[in-house]
């Protein structure tokens, strides 16, 4: 039963560990140019290899683990079409990759057409599993709501990649463009990560008895904000409607962090591991950030339309909050996950480690604190328009993130 979930993270964990590779090896001198010009093909590849290769992959492999765990006696509907589904998906994102890369346009229609099918197998699997289960509570009603996210930011890839090979719909593919990233970016990231928080915290910080009343809110501002958002690029609306969508997005994010520390007040659990507290505190984070951000929009919109601005609000809520809080949560899942396989049998017949003897929690409080130092080093020299210190930045923030991939990894070694 984990050999599913462990082919997406391992997966994931590859592709994590080639970014920060590639970063490593140019001195991250990438990072400037993305910083003028966002929309490159060197800048289409890191990006997709971040989002496609390690987010989403680690995502799919933690969706088809928790949600068999969350619906309890209700197995996954097929295993095997989950296979299938990898197959699809690494192939078609393997190939896009090399289509990005080598700017062949023909290649970025043809894989981004069969990674969306793997999306959609995806999609297909996991809805059948829900529909036959028929048990809805917060966490499994966002599930539902960012794989359908998920759906839309395929279809949308895909519709991009397809008009880049027969150039037909002109200004349009930019606000196609926009809705792709609100779809993929706060649709699928956002639902999924909130949602699975519904879980990972009770069960990390034995949290009983706290209120569940602010998820539903949650999942309201947030589903609202994301359609504003989506549908205000990708029918061309004016800013304010933008606007609007960060608005709810930020309500989103500040009621959400707000139910974080209601269950963890509800704790049973003093020390739930470093990784549990930082989500916590990034949570906090880009809640701040984002009020901010909504705050200063209207007095300088002009925010709106900067590439570098862009950038690092774009690297703030990808990298700062998604990336880190599935770097976080991985120093949960996967220690829990192979001790599970491998010793859950043998317990009470003969000696197997403690939990805690998997991944030394301390250790991992270090590597992501070092982690956003680099980050913020990294950010400053984009923001200043520092090419070294952004390029020491992103050096750092490479090495730091392969030793705590490292560190994952050598999880399955114990």
């Amino acid at each position: 039963m984990f050999r599913l979930p462990f082919l997406f993270i391992v997966t994931g964990i590859i592709s994590f560990t080639l970014f920060q590779l590639y970063s490593l090896g140019d001195f991250a001198s990438w990072l400037t140019t993305l910083g003028d010009t966002p929309r490159y093909s060197t800048g289409w590849f890191r990006v997709h290899l971040l989002v496609l290769g390690w987010g989403t992959m680690i995502a799919m492999g933690a969706v088809y683990q928790l949600i068999p765990v969350v619906l309890q006696n209700h197995n996954l509907f097929s295993r095997k079409l989950g296979f299938v589904h990898y197959g699809f998906f690494a192939v078609g994102t393997a190939g896009l990759l090399i289509g990005f890369q080598t700017i062949t346009i023909p290649v970025i229609a043809a894989f981004a057409t069969l990674a969306f099918i793997g999306i959609l197998l995806f999609a297909f699997n996991i809805g059948m599993t829900l529909y036959r289960a028929k048990k809805w509570n917060t966490v499994t009603l966002s599930t539902a709501l960012a794989v359908g996210y998920l759906v839309l930011t395929g279809l949308s890839g895909m519709l991009m990649g397809l008009n880049f090979y027969f150039q037909q719909w002109g200004n349009f593919h930019d606000q196609l463009l926009g809705a792709h990233i609100w779809f993929g970016a706060f649709g699928w990231f956002g639902m999924l990560i909130t949602g699975f928080s519904y879980k990972m915290y009770p069960m990390f910080y034995l949290s009983h008895g706290h209120p569940e009343k602010l998820q539903k809110v949650v999942i309201g501002l947030w589903n609202i904000g994301v359609l504003t958002g989506a549908f205000s690029f990708l029918f061309g609306a004016p800013l304010w409607l933008k606007w609007c969508g960060f608005v709810l997005i930020a309500a989103a994010l500040t009621v959400y962090t707000v139910h974080l520390a209601q269950m963890v007040k509800h704790r049973h659990k003093n020390e739930p591991g470093a990784g549990m507290k930082w989500a916590q505190t990034l949570s906090g984070a880009i809640s701040l950030i984002a009020i901010i951000v909504v705050l200063l929009l209207p007095f300088f919109p002009g925010i709106a339309q900067e590439p570098r601005l862009l950038v690092i609000m774009g690297w703030i809520y990808i990298f700062g909050w998604i990336g880190l809080t599935i770097l976080s949560y991985l120093s949960k899942i996967v220690p829990f996950l192979w001790w599970t396989h491998k010793y859950g049998p043998v317990v009470g017949k003969q000696k197997t480690p403690v939990m805690s003897q998997m991944i030394s929690d301390r250790y991992v409080h270090i590597a992501i604190s070092c982690i956003v130092g680099s980050l913020f080093l990294m950010l400053l020299g984009l923001g200043w328009s520092l090419p070294y210190l952004t390029s020491i930045g992103g050096s750092l923030l490479a090495l730091c993130s392969l030793i705590y991939a490292g560190m994952i990894a050598l999880v399955f070694t114990k």
